[in-house]
């Protein structure tokens, strides 16, 4: 884990939108294109995590 704040915001950030992800998903109709936009935002800040700890440990 690192102690980056601009990466502990992002994690959070990250951890966030999973839970919107599965209270979405739970929904008896959940919005399929709500879903497909949150999970773009996921990984865009899941990759963004993996670059900035990538830089900071090469």
């Amino acid at each position: 884990m690192s102690f980056d704040p601009h990466v502990e915001q992002l994690t959070q950030k990250h951890a966030a939108l999973e839970s919107t992800i599965h209270e979405e998903i739970t929904r008896p109709h959940p919005d399929m294109l709500r879903l497909a936009q949150l999970k773009k935002e996921k990984l865009k800040i899941k990759d963004e995590i993996a670059r900035l700890e990538h830089e900071t440990t090469h």
